[in-house]
């Protein structure tokens, strides 16, 4: 089974992606990156303030492959 990154769920200001849970943080800043662009010179940053993630690891199990995690990321 081929692993393809995803993204889950896109707005301005922050998104969701679903990756290969070996993926560094700079892979998924760049996977996010290449497919939408944040416009921000910082670009986009994973998200890691436990009030913002609402309880929830920074770094979640995908429900549907458990070779695959899901990450918030901010702009």
């Amino acid at each position: 089974m081929d692993i393809k990154p995803t993204i889950i769920r896109q707005n301005v200001f922050d998104m969701q992606v679903c990756v290969p849970k070996e993926y560094t943080d700079e892979q998924i800043k760049e996977f996010a990156e290449t497919l939408n662009p944040c416009g921000a010179s910082s670009g986009w940053f994973i998200r890691k303030d436990k009030k913002l993630l609402n309880g929830d690891k920074e770094r979640c199990p995908c429900d549907n492959n458990k070779n695959l995690i899901h990450v918030a990321l901010d702009a």
